[in-house]
């Protein structure tokens, strides 16, 4: 079975909100075994524009699991704080 892998783009609206946030994502990913890789600050474009200042990347053991994750309840509970903390694209690719 492939890795899956969500990549969030996000730009935060509200620091105290997203600090909230990602502090509850933590036990949304546990029961799908998803594993934080890395999260980070742009430094530059180096080609092509891009409005996100910060990036987000978590493993999941499949596709399947990611949109479990994201349709389960715990999750589906914090999207109301994420977009208010954040401007937030998700994606998810297989590799």
């Amino acid at each position: 079975m492939k890795n899956a892998y969500l990549i969030g783009h996000l730009t935060v609206k509200d620091a105290g909100k997203w600090a909230e946030y990602r502090s509850q994502v933590p036990a949304t990913l546990a029961p799908w075994d998803a594993e934080l890789v890395f999260r980070g600050s742009r430094l530059e474009i180096l080609a092509g524009a891009h409005p996100y200042d910060d990036v987000v990347v978590i493993r999941f053991p499949s596709q399947e699991a990611i949109n479990g994750w994201h349709s389960s309840a715990a999750y589906q509970a914090l999207i109301p704080l994420r977009q208010q903390a954040a401007d937030v694209v998700l994606l998810s690719y297989e590799a």
